[in-house]
This record gives C-alpha cells, structure tokens and sequence, in this order.
C-alpha cells in the first residue's frame, strides 16, 4: 500500500498531539543554545584584535564598540582580561541552562509522541477485523508498534528539531564569515551544494535498502514469535534442527541486508568525511595566506576557523537528516498502513434487537480472500433456545459459518443472509451482537493470567461464586481446587501450564459465565474424555434451557441430543435432521455413526 507524503505528515501531526509544546520549547532551547554558540569567537575575536593587539575599533560594528564600551573600554579591558573570560563564561552558563531545557523538553516531547503512537496503534488494532489480522503476521505487526515506532520518533525527536539549529548555524556562521571576509564566507560555501547533491543521491539508495531491512526484520520476528508460543509442538515433533536451520537462514538473509546497508552508509559517511575534510583544509590553507598577506586579522582568522567549524558541523547534519529520513520514511509508511487499514464498522442504521429469536442460514455463500468459494447455497434454520449440532470433514465450512454469524468475517454476498429473529447480522451492531454470542472457539486462548482472571474476562467485579458455578458447569472445578493456590492459579503464556482439556473447560467456563442468548462450541469438546464430554453436555441442557446452542463436533456422541443435525460435506447441506432420522436414512451420519460406535472405519 503506498501512501502520499502529505497523508503521511498528517498522521504525524496527529501523533503530535500533546507534545508539541514540548517540542517547540526544545527547538526555542536549541536556538539560544546556537546563538551563545556565535556570540563566543566575537567574543575572542574582539579580545585578540583590539584588547591584546590595540587595533582601532574604528570601521569596527557599532554594536561590538558598543559592547567594548558597556565592559569599560578597551585600556580598561587591557588591564583586566577576567572580565572577559567573566563574559566566556556567562555566555556558557547560560548554554548550559538552554541545552538543559532542551534535553527535558525533547526528551519529555519524544516519549509522549512514543506514547501516542503506540496508543493509537493499539486501539486500531484493536478494532481491525479478523480477516486483517490473518493476512499479516503478528510478529511484523509487533515490529511496526515496537522498531518502527523507536525509529520514528528518533528521527523527530532528535533530527526534526535539529533542523532549526542547523539552519541557524549555516546562515550565522556565513552571515558572520561574509560579514569579517567575503572571500573566507565562499570557499567555506562552496562545498555546501556538493554534499547537499551527495546526499540526495544517497537517500534514494539508503531509503530501499532500510525497507528491505525492515521487512526482512518483520519475517524473523514473526517466526521467532511462532516458534515461542509453538514450542511444544516444535519439541513433539522433533523439529528443532529443521526450525534453527530455518531460522539461521531467514537470519543470515537479514543480517546480509544490514550489511549491505551499512556498506552502503560506510561509504556516505566516508565521502563526506574526505569532502568536508578537504573544505576544512581549504578554509585553514586560505586563510593562513590571507592572514599573511595581511587581508586577514589573526582574531579574524580564528573566528573563520571557528565558524567554519560550526557550519561543517551542520553541512554534515544535513547529509545525515537525509539518511535518517530514508529510515524514518519507510517506518512512518508501516505505521501508517496500520492507522489506515479499514477498522470494523457498523451500518449508520445499526441496531440492536431482540438476540432471542431463531437463526436462520439463508442460501449463504462465502470464500476467503483469493481462496476458491467454500461456502455453497448453505441454508437451514434454528429454532430459538434449541441445540444444533453441526458436523462435517475438516474443511467443509462448520466454523466459517460460526464466524460469519459472529461477524468476525462479512458476509459479502448481497444474496446470502444469516439472520437472528429475521434481522441480518450485517444490521446489527457488531459489539451488542458479540456481546450476546458466547462463543469457544476450536483452539482456545487463554491470557497470562489467573484462572478466575481467565473465566472472567468480560466480567469485572464478579464474584468467585459465579466464576465457581460457571466452572463447575464446565465440569471444571473440582481440577481447579486441585491446584494448590485454586482459582488464583497463573496460567502460562497462551495457557500453556494447561493440558489441552483443561485450556477447553476454562474457556467453556469463560462463555458460559456470561449467560448469552445464543452460545457457539466450536469442537471444543475435543480434547476431553468421554465422561467429562458428557457431564458437560448434561450440564448445558439444564443450566441453558433458553439458549441456542450451537455444537460443532466430530463425536456422534456429543451431538445425538441436539435437536437438529446439520452435516455438511464440500461446503455444502449434505443432510439435516434429529439423530434418529439421519441413522435411518442410511447416509453420511448414519456412516459416521456406525464408524464410531461399532469401531469399524467406513469414512
């Protein structure tokens, strides 16, 4: 996704939001902290010209006279050169306390900025929908809120404001050069537009291959995220040596890139070390000559030296605000594809009604973005506070059809509709409709937290007691108040302290504690053993007599209590019925039936 760099500069005003005060005291500290920077070799100069050596101040600045006159005059200032050094150092506290308040005001703007932009990042996240977020790694969008944020505010923080003192500094020191000797102020002018076109360059090269660094840096941090939350998996397998050896070359691809970046750079900052290198020997050479020649003062001459300093220190700032901007540009553009990807929303006529009516599947058709269409003509009906059970092969649409009714996916085609008390999902505001959906999904995710903290995720300020019946319904706590510190127990990362079972009845618990009018269990059921299975399914058809419950499972056993069976086969209604109906019909059900119960394999 490309974006113009007046868009761009917009969502960095906006990140701004707090901190430019902080960054215009910054930029006023840094300017004073540049003006005392001049004010120091007039200050020598007038003491070396015409305190130490008695030249006429006649032809002399009015305001330099004026100044010689305010500290005695010069026999006076002959006699007693500490007034002088007295002044040196005044104009240094005074840089000190400026360079002070520049450091606390940038440092203070940089970190609110850090902060805006991660919060900003955040929530829109947050509200991006789910098929956003399968089509780009976690770990790159970990990258972008974490290298590219650092990276950005780097570049504003200590490069954007530098701006200003560098364009003070180049315009003073030549001012002051072309002012004492025209001649000095052009050879120190004349390597100016040869680095300013050298960096131009450059910035072209550097920008394209920071980008592929970046990039690059996105795919190692995705595989390293998914190897750390996958860890058992990789160890099941024995798949350690094929993802070290997977991982050492996506590392050793990255660490090419930032090697030919830094050849790159090597040779930018190289170059401009011999161009600046040969100014600085020119402005030495010339003016040694005109010193001699007499057409310079010696407090002229050093005060040229001095400002020829100063204005190569800037020239050298400008090349690498280029370079810099090359990174910043390639990081403000991640960030921004982020801020500018198109977050859930809701029709203007939105409502939200009445959640308790039947569900009904009419002629629904759906595929995933560039995937052949998986969803065919799906139509069928539940009645209000009955159990579905829904079965089928792997990939035959069960839990995309859930999805779609929890609208973590829109249902794109205008002839398809899924509708709850015949209103359309797509009318019905996306958080009141989650709200009133419990929904365990087919791989349960648990946060680094405790167990109750874990069941009760949507419901702050509840009691034990309801967390306790809610577990107790997912034939879960009596495991709980096995563990030694109970419903306080911490769950590792992605619940990984847990078995697979146990991951599945905390989330069940999770669902069940909210009561919904419609609840989802998308084969989560699984991993647990018969027995529990079916004191789970006892405990759902008396605690929830009013709700729709949908149960997608593979087990016969976990769905011939439901009042209605839909199988799906190829993405389409292969049969429907009451379990009874389907083993006489003699079909798909009845097959997988007989399979499971008689242990003789006919899928």
């Amino acid at each position: 996704m490309k974006h113009g760099h007046n868009n761009n500069f917009k969502w960095v005003w906006r990140f701004l939001k707090g901190s430019k005060t902080a960054f215009c005291v910054g930029i006023l500290s840094t300017m004073m902290v540049t003006l005392t920077g001049m004010l120091a070799p007039q200050i020598i100069r007038l003491a070396l010209d015409n305190v130490i050596m008695s030249q006429s101040t006649e032809g002399l600045n009015r305001a330099y006279v004026g100044l010689l006159q305010a500290l005695g005059g010069v026999e006076y200032l002959k006699a007693n050169l500490w007034v002088l050094a007295l002044v040196l150092l005044g104009i240094a506290v005074v840089a000190f306390a400026a360079q002070y308040l520049f450091r606390v005001s940038n440092t203070w703007g940089a970190e609110t900025l850090t902060k805006n932009m991660r919060d900003s990042l955040f929530d829109r996240i947050a509200r991006l929908p789910f098929s956003w977020h399968m089509r780009n790694h976690t770990g790159d969008i970990i990258q972008r809120c974490t290298s590219d944020v650092e990276t950005l505010k780097n570049f504003i923080a200590e490069q954007m404001t530098g701006i200003v003192r560098i364009v003070v500094m180049v315009v003073m020191s030549l001012g002051f050069m072309f002012a004492m000797h025209w001649q000095m102020a052009c050879i120190a002018l004349a390597s100016i537009p040869v680095i300013l076109c050298y960096s131009l360059v450059f910035h072209r090269k550097i920008h394209r291959a920071f980008a592929a660094c970046d990039e690059k840096e996105g795919e190692v941090s995705s595989m390293v995220q998914e190897n750390l939350t996958g860890v058992r998996v990789v160890r099941a397998f024995g798949r350690e040596a094929y993802e070290k050896e997977r991982f050492e070359k996506n590392n050793a691809a990255y660490t090419g890139l930032w090697t030919r970046l830094a050849g790159i750079m090597s040779r930018f900052w190289a170059s401009m070390d011999v161009i600046t290198g040969l100014e600085i020997m020119a402005v030495v050479v010339c003016g040694a000559v005109y010193a001699v020649r007499g057409g310079l003062s010696v407090g002229q001459y050093i005060a040229c030296v001095s400002y020829n300093g100063m204005l190569i220190w800037p020239v050298r700032m400008l090349g690498r605000l280029l370079s810099e901007m090359s990174k910043a540009g390639v990081s403000l553009g991640r960030i921004v594809y982020i801020m500018e990807s198109e977050p859930e929303k809701d029709p203007s006529d939105a409502i939200e009604p009445d959640m308790m009516g039947d569900v009904r599947f009419e002629h629904v058709n759906f595929a995933y973005e560039n995937c052949p269409e998986l969803l065919h003509d799906v139509d069928f009906e539940v009645k209000a506070g009955t159990t579905v059970g829904i079965m089928g092969g792997t990939g035959s649409g069960k839990s995309t059809l859930m999805l779609l009714l929890d609208k973590l996916y829109d249902l794109e085609d205008p002839n398809s509709r899924i509708t709850i008390g015949g209103v359309d999902v797509r009318r019905i505001k996306t958080d009141y409709l989650r709200s009133n959906i419990g929904i365990v999904l087919q791989e349960p995710y648990l946060f680094s937290r405790t167990l109750a903290d874990n069941i009760a995720i949507k419901h702050e300020g509840i009691t034990l007691e309801r967390i306790r019946e809610a577990a107790k319904a997912a034939a879960l706590d009596d495991t709980i108040t096995s563990f030694e510190a109970g419903y306080d127990t911490f769950v590792g990362e992605r619940g990984v302290t847990l078995s697979g079972g146990q991951k599945q009845r905390t989330a069940i618990a999770r669902a069940l504690l909210g009561n919904t009018p419609i609840l989802i269990f998308d084969d989560s059921l699984s991993a647990v053993d018969t027995e529990t299975d079916a004191k789970i399914r006892a405990s759902l058809e008396s605690r929830f007599g009013t709700a729709t419950v949908f149960l997608i499972s593979h087990r016969v056993a976990t769905l011939r209590k439901a009042d209605l069976i839909v199988v799906l086969q190829d993405g389409r209604v292969a049969e429907k019925g009451t379990h009874d109906d389907l083993v006489k019909q003699g079909g798909l059900y009845a097959s997988i039936y007989r399979a499971q119960t008689e242990g003789v394999d006919e899928l």
